[in-house]
C-alpha cells in the first residue's frame, strides 16, 4: 500500500484541474480527486474551484451533502 500523500494548502492549490493538473479539492481534511467528474471540468463547479478546502462549501452551501464524496478517489490528507 502506498503511503498517504499529505498536502499543505499551497501544495493543494496547484490540483486546480487546469493545464494538464489533476482536480483535487479537500474536504474535512481528507483530499479528493474530481478530475474524472463531468460536473468538475476545467477544475469548476459552479463557482467553486479545485485544488482548495472546500468543506465549508459542501455542507453549508451544496445541496448534496457529503453523498457526492461516495466513489471519489483518496489521494490524501490536508494538514494544517
Amino acid at each position: 500500500m502506498m503511503a498517504e500523500k499529505i498536502f499543505t494548502k499551497d501544495e493543494l492549490a496547484k490540483y486546480n484541474g487546469q493545464d494538464g493538473q489533476p482536480a483535487y479539492v479537500a474536504i474535512k481534511g481528507v483530499v479528493y480527486d474530481v478530475s474524472g467528474k463531468a460536473a468538475w471540468q476545467g477544475g469548476k463547479h459552479h463557482g467553486n474551484l479545485a485544488g482548495q478546502d472546500l468543506t465549508d462549501v459542501l455542507y453549508n452551501k451544496s445541496p448534496h451533502g457529503d453523498r457526492v464524496l461516495q466513489g471519489l478517489p483518496v489521494v490524501g490528507k490536508l494538514t494544517d
